[in-house]
This record gives structure tokens, C-alpha cells and sequence, in this order.
């Protein structure tokens, strides 16, 4: 396939990805009375867990991102004209003004990123630390929130922690990012599974720490470079240890 069939075929799999998502969760939203919270996580997973198309859609690294960039082009002023209408937005649970559009490109930018890092310059044998590092901060904060806001007693009361954070939130953080990190590197990799679960435990308090520290919804970014660095660093010591 060449460059502009494969750009056309990895750009139609992820914009119907998105399509189906975008008609689908409001659906199970109404049906199943999904809280508000809850729903916004499942967007949240839902747009973490595209990076899947994007990695088994296209075969080269630059079309890849190019691919999620123009996506995010294409939908930043889409989200900006829907946001003419408010009772569109409240079915997003849309917190603040431009809390969507912005995250969404946060969100295409990080994986642009870490697709030019471990896919493009070290190369495809190192393209399952971007999806170990986006399932650790897709699921770990997700239940960072779900957790910390039904079941969080113990408030984390430090001048560098921003907003209301709590003991339960960070401690499930750690557990959902270690086991979403588990599993990809057990499904993803050749790794024995002592291996996949050595490197979880030892990356996700780093990603649970730095998603604690981090500020003003920045967690997009720290936390998946964060596990992509760790689970680099881990895997490297262990080649030559």
C-alpha cells in the first residue's frame, strides 16, 4: 500500500473510531443512566484506548501521526462550533468552557509525540511503550477520579498537590496503571510474565506520583511520558543486567 492509501485508510479507521464512540456512549449514557462522572471516564478510556488504531491501522510512524494531527485540526473547530450549543456540551459533561477541544488536542499532541520517540526514532520494535504508557494513564486515572470521588476519606493535604486529592485516588491510580501496564506488556510483548509484572510495579507509583503532582489537567502529558520513560528505562536495564 502506498503512502497516500495508507494515510487514507489509517485516517478513515481513526475518525470512525472517533465517529463510533461520539454515537455510541451517549446512547449507553441515556439507556443505562451512566452518572456524570462515570461518563466522562468513559470518554476519557475511550480516546486513550485509540491509540490502538493508530498503531495497527498504519504501518509508518509519520503517517501515523500525521494522521492523529489532523484530527485534531479538523476537530478543534468543530468542538469550538458545537459549544454554540450548551445542552450539547452538558451531554459531554463538559466542566468548564473549552475543556474538551483543548484536552482532545492535548490528547493528539501526546500521542504524536510519543509515536516520533518509540516508533519513529528508536524504532518499531519499541512501539508498545507508547500504548503501555497511554493504557497506564487512561486506566490508573480514571480510577484515580472514579475512586478518589466515591470512596476518598484521607485528603492529601500538601502545598505542591493542586485541587482535592486523595490517599484512595492515588492508591488506585497505582493498582489500575500497574495492571493496565501488566497486561499490555504481557499481550503486546515476549516479556515472561514475572518480567511484565516486575516492570508494573516498579512503573506505576511513578505514574501515580507524577499524576498527584501534576497540575491544571497537565496529566496528559506527564503521566504517559512518565510510564514511557520508566518502562524504557526498565526494559534496558534488564537487557543488559
Amino acid at each position: 500500500m502506498g503512502a497516500p492509501g495508507e494515510v487514507w485508510v489509517g485516517m478513515g479507521a481513526f475518525f470512525g473510531y472517533y465517529a463510533a464512540m461520539a454515537a455510541l456512549l451517549p446512547i449507553i449514557k441515556v439507556l443505562f443512566k451512566v452518572p456524570g462522572e462515570l461518563f466522562r471516564k468513559m470518554l476519557h478510556i475511550s480516546c486513550a484506548m485509540s491509540v490502538f488504531v493508530l498503531l495497527y491501522a498504519l504501518e509508518t510512524w509519520y503517517l501515523a501521526a500525521l494522521v492523529v494531527l489532523v484530527f485534531a485540526l479538523v476537530v478543534y473547530p468543530v468542538l469550538a462550533l458545537a459549544q454554540r450549543y450548551p445542552i450539547f456540551m452538558k451531554t459531554l459533561e463538559e466542566r468548564r468552557t473549552g475543556e474538551i477541544k483543548s484536552s482532545l488536542v492535548i490528547l493528539c499532541l501526546m500521542m504524536a509525540t510519543l509515536i516520533a520517540l518509540f516508533w519513529g526514532a528508536l524504532g518499531p520494535q519499541w512501539k508498545y511503550v507508547i500504548i503501555v504508557s497511554i493504557m497506564a494513564w487512561g486506566f490508573g486515572d480514571a480510577a484515580a477520579a472514579l475512586v478518589g470521588k466515591a470512596w476518598g476519606r484521607r485528603r492529601i493535604r500538601l502545598s505542591w498537590v493542586e485541587g482535592p486529592k486523595t490517599m484512595e485516588g492515588t492508591l488506585a491510580m497505582f493498582v489500575f496503571a500497574a495492571l493496565a501496564i501488566a497486561a499490555t506488556l504481557a499481550v503486546s510483548t515476549a516479556f515472561p510474565l514475572r518480567v511484565c509484572l516486575a516492570i508494573a510495579i516498579l512503573t506505576a507509583p511513578v505514574c501515580a506520583f507524577v499524576e498527584l503532582i501534576s497540575r491544571r489537567g497537565s496529566d496528559t502529558i506527564t503521566v504517559p511520558f512518565a510510564g514511557a520513560a520508566s518502562v524504557f528505562i526498565l526494559v534496558n536495564l534488564l537487557a543488559t543486567g
